[in-house]
């Protein structure tokens, strides 16, 4: 077989944050949001250079266990193709731990980026999005990070408990209407998701489950249809939120005060970031609601809803092999 073959130019890749549930569409619905980060990565003769910018900066590792290098690794695996040396640059604006998808975005970056820089393989799309869901665990985040829009994801996988290691990951990616906006109320303190998902039951009553699947659909045709007055109604939740309530107090407070003053509030996430869907006309309101009913430690933050998803901004020309001059 012919040697694995490399492009030498670094490729830049940006990848957006993501809110994922909405409400009631636990661990399937997601959706873009424009705050980025960006990825750089060049091929070197040999070793590992990590440098970070940005959110995360004093906090992240800089060698092999950095997600973004963890994701090169893997997605290189799946290539058949490992370079000698890696440089790897992050520009990081997503907050770390706040329910918007940071690691979901890393494990994009890193395999999208992984892709671009391989010549003579590829990855699929839908191997791209099947590599990043069995990295992040269950596929909304990463669905909707890649594809951009608002995004319906889950695992298909016949006659069992579908998980992400053996199940296939599918999405269907719709733009919501063209009024639809977010706004992210953003606390300083993070919170782990191990931490918020080990606070769910393993059983729900059924008329829970029942109002979610209702809900989860009127949220669907609400966000593309341009309904923004059934938003209030279609982002009410029974799964998860009031079960993580005790681990972000703050967030759930926020949430109810903000859903008594009229605007579709939710956990972003596992949280603790909160996120209004709202209209463009209607964002100076929301966060004006937040700052009364909130007061401090919490930086708002106006979103529109990316629609490119994971992109390669670079892809020069010329390629590496070995240990040939460049």
């Amino acid at each position: 077989m012919p040697s694995p073959v490399f492009r030498a130019a670094p490729v830049r890749v940006r990848v957006p944050a993501t809110s994922a549930n909405l409400g009631p569409g636990f661990d399937s619905l997601g959706l873009a949001l424009g705050l980025y980060d960006e990825v750089m990565v060049r091929i070197a003769d040999t070793g590992l250079r990590v440098d970070v910018a940005g959110e995360g900066a004093d906090t992240v590792v800089r060698d092999e266990g950095h997600l973004v290098v963890r994701a090169l690794r893997r997605a290189f695996d799946r290539l058949g193709a490992r370079p000698p040396g890696l440089e790897v640059v992050c520009a990081n604006r997503i907050p770390h731990a706040r329910g918007l998808g940071s690691s979901a975005a890393a494990i994009c970056a890193g395999i999208v980026a992984a892709r671009a820089l391989t010549v003579g393989a590829t990855l699929t799309d839908d191997e791209v999005l099947q590599l990043a869901t069995e990295m992040e665990g269950h596929p909304d985040n990463v669905a909707a990070c890649l594809r951009g829009g608002f995004t319906i994801a889950w695992l298909d996988q016949a006659g069992e408990i579908a998980d992400a290691g053996t199940a296939t990951a599918r999405v269907l990616r719709v733009d919501p209407a063209a009024d639809i906006t977010a706004v992210a109320f953003v606390p300083a303190e993070p919170l782990s998701t191990e931490v918020a998902r080990g606070l769910l039951p393993k059983l729900v009553p059924h008329a829970d489950a029942a109002r979610n699947a209702g809900r989860s659909a009127l949220l669907a045709a609400a966000l593309t249809g341009g309904r923004s007055d059934l938003l209030l109604a279609a982002t009410a939740d029974r799964l998860h939120q009031d079960y993580r309530a005790p681990a972000m107090a703050a967030s759930a407070a926020l949430i109810g005060a903000l859903r008594a003053a009229g605007h579709a509030a939710v956990v972003s996430g596992a949280g603790p970031t909160v996120l209004v869907l709202t209209t463009k006309g209607q964002v100076e309101t929301v966060i004006e609601a937040g700052a009364a009913a909130g007061g401090a430690g919490w930086t708002p933050l106006g979103l529109a809803v990316d629609t490119a998803g994971a992109v390669s901004l670079s892809t020069a020309e010329g390629t590496w092999a070995g240990n040939e001059s460049r």
